[in-house]
């Protein structure tokens, strides 16, 4: 069965007539095509008892043929009423369909009062986000390869990194050097932008790579991904630079073992809680608990974060397939930031990470 077939049985199953699917990452998911069409319109139209079709800027038509995709897909142009056209197929194919599903997380509140426009008998009660969340949660043998080949990437973008630091060398500079080297091998796309960050910077951990340039005896962090056939990597590690001093050291070797003994006891049966609690309590008793900011992790797949979280108050079950991050972190305001991660799967007896990196401190340049 299709993941699109899945999502239709579940559509029967909750005795809706149709579905507006929105999210361009559910969109790829379930058709295998992906575009972000920004200020346009591009949905995937799934009815409980006809065949779906695409809705797409007349730009994008062309492509999704090329996917193989083989229902379906209208386009329009840029000075026609997309939602009348969207009202227009859908009559012609499924009549005047009542009950119908949505992402709620993704389709604005404009878009959704345009629907009840066209379709002013319907009713967009139902939300399928986490129906989806769902589905996405559990990967396919054939997923797991693909991440694990994207993982392959990110390993090679550490080794090409790490050895692109110099002291004096900026943040931006490295982040040139190894997105280059990904770009020659034909990698050319990363999974989000590709964070490094020198020193004290390293304490704030949604900044951006910057100018800031690396200096003497500091730790540096580095967060990056890429992407194969539609799947990612995403993984964390910290170097150092020169010879560190005691703490820095020591928020290093908390970390090290917060990720690894968590990555330890990530396997079948434990709940999200738990897991992120067997890390946060090491950094805890260290003394550094004020300085884990964020949840252990998050899921994984074809985006940077899908479901679940796994953090305080989840009580989600792990089962074998799911995927997701392993990234405790320790952030001091004005004095250094250290964040190691590898995404999992998790197996029938634990689980296995997509990068192979040492996380052994090491130092560079060699």
């Amino acid at each position: 069965m299709t993941k699109l077939n899945q999502l239709q049985t579940i559509i029967n199953e909750q005795h809706l007539d149709a579905a507006y699917i929105s999210n361009p990452m559910t969109i790829n998911y379930l058709t295998g095509f992906y575009s972000d069409p920004v200020e346009r319109v591009l949905a995937l139209i799934i009815f409980s008892d006809h065949e779906p079709f695409l809705f797409a800027p007349a730009l994008e038509v062309e492509a999704i043929k090329g996917t193989g995709w083989s229902f379906p897909v209208y386009g329009y142009l840029d000075h026609e009423h997309p939602f009348d056209l969207i009202a227009d197929h859908v009559h012609q194919l499924a009549g005047n369909p009542v009950n119908w599903g949505i992402e709620k997380g993704s389709l604005t509140v404009d878009r959704l009062q345009s629907l009840e426009q066209v379709f002013p008998d319907a009713h967009f009660n139902t939300d399928l986000t986490p129906t989806i969340e769902k589905m996405r949660m559990i990967k396919s043998e054939d997923e797991i390869a693909k991440l694990n080949e994207a993982g392959k990437w990110a390993d090679f973008a550490f080794e090409v990194g790490f050895n692109a630091v110099e002291v004096g060398k900026s943040e931006q500079a490295i982040a040139a050097d190894l997105e280059y080297a990904l770009k020659q091998h034909g990698i050319n796309k990363m999974s989000f932008d590709t964070l490094i960050q020198a020193g004290p910077h390293a304490a704030e951990p949604h900044g951006a790579t910057s100018g800031n340039k690396v200096k003497e005896n500091e730790l540096v962090l580095f967060d990056l991904g890429t992407i194969f056939e539609g799947y990612i990597s995403d993984a964390s590690r910290t170097i150092a630079v020169g010879s560190l001093n005691e703490k820095q050291k020591d928020i290093y070797q908390v970390c090290l073992e917060a990720q690894l003994t968590a990555q330890a006891a990530a396997k079948p049966g434990i709940t999200a809680a738990e897991l992120d609690k067997v890390a946060r309590d090491i950094i805890t008793k260290a003394g550094y608990g004020e300085y884990f900011i964020h949840r252990l992790g998050h899921g994984m797949g074809s985006s940077e974060h899908e479901f679940p979280s796994i953090m305080e108050g989840n009580d989600l079950v792990l089962e074998p397939g799911m995927c997701f991050s392993i990234e405790p972190g320790i952030y001091i305001p004005g004095f250094a930031g250290v964040r190691i991660e590898d995404c999992v799967h998790i197996t029938t007896t634990g689980c296995e990470p997509f990068t192979h990196t040492s996380k052994e401190l090491q130092t560079f340049p060699k």
